[in-house]
């Protein structure tokens, strides 16, 4: 069974995320792309504490796509080290998860 992901990442404005996300939709690494706009995010980077304003991305992919997909987030990314983290769907409607799977270019049987 394939495995399906949610991947987060965050970019720095809604113009970049736009075009990430066609991106990663039209070559199929991903099913849904959803844009979370407005996000404050504060953290620590190379020892000072930051504030950045950021769009959020929220990413439906599979295990099988995941490579190809954090490739296309890299290469598109101004940031030296992205945010890119993908957690497991452990449980879901059905149908979503098997929408999410052909769209991606491959079938699940769940």
């Amino acid at each position: 069974m394939e495995q399906v992901l949610v991947v987060l990442t965050n970019v720095p404005d809604a113009e970049l995320a736009k075009s990430l996300a066609h991106t990663l939709v039209e070559r199929r690494l991903a099913a849904c792309v959803n844009i979370m706009p407005a996000v404050q995010s504060i953290y620590r980077w190379q020892g000072a504490v930051e504030h950045a304003s950021e769009v959020s991305l929220v990413i439906k992919s599979t295990q099988a796509r995941y490579a190809e997909l954090e490739a296309a987030i890299v290469a598109a990314h101004p940031y030296d080290v992205p945010e890119i983290i993908a957690l497991p769907i452990a449980a879901g409607l059905p149908a979503y998860l098997n929408w999410i799977v052909a769209e991606t270019g491959k079938e699940l049987h769940v």
